[in-house]
């Protein structure tokens, strides 16, 4: 909890340096969580949007905590994935990659899987 903290206070909107595979990971853990309660609450509430469709009426399963809760989070999203780039010694820009279908998203998780690159490189000293 203490790594998802410090990325939605203290890094909020910091996209230089480096962020460790731990950092990166337990951000993502949390914030599936907190996604999913999200969800839930919309859903207990009743708040979910819906969507007509040829004369059906399609519960989306999210409303409006969801929708403000992804609002709320994802520059922290974003500045922790480009942190963790750059600690693989990518560019931010390399998050685009996912674009290419199914090799993209791949190659995306394994970069992100990968431990950091040893010593300071181009983006700061290792944060280990």
């Amino acid at each position: 909890m203490n790594w998802y903290l410090k990325v939605v206070t203290q890094d909020y909107a910091n996209f230089s340096g480096r962020a460790r595979r731990k950092e990166y990971w337990m951000f993502v853990l949390f914030n599936l969580i907190f996604t999913v309660v999200a969800m839930g609450i919309d859903n207990v509430l009743g708040i979910t949007f819906t969507m007509e469709m040829e004369g059906m009426s399609i519960d989306m399963g999210y409303g409006w905590i969801y929708l403000l809760y992804t609002l709320a989070i994802l520059i922290p999203g974003l500045a922790v994935t480009f942190r963790r780039l750059h600690d693989r010694s990518k560019s931010g820009w390399f998050i685009f990659i996912v674009l290419i279908p199914l090799i993209g998203a791949i190659w995306f998780l394994v970069v992100m899987c990968s431990d950091s690159d040893a010593g300071a490189n181009n983006y700061g000293e290792s944060p280990k």
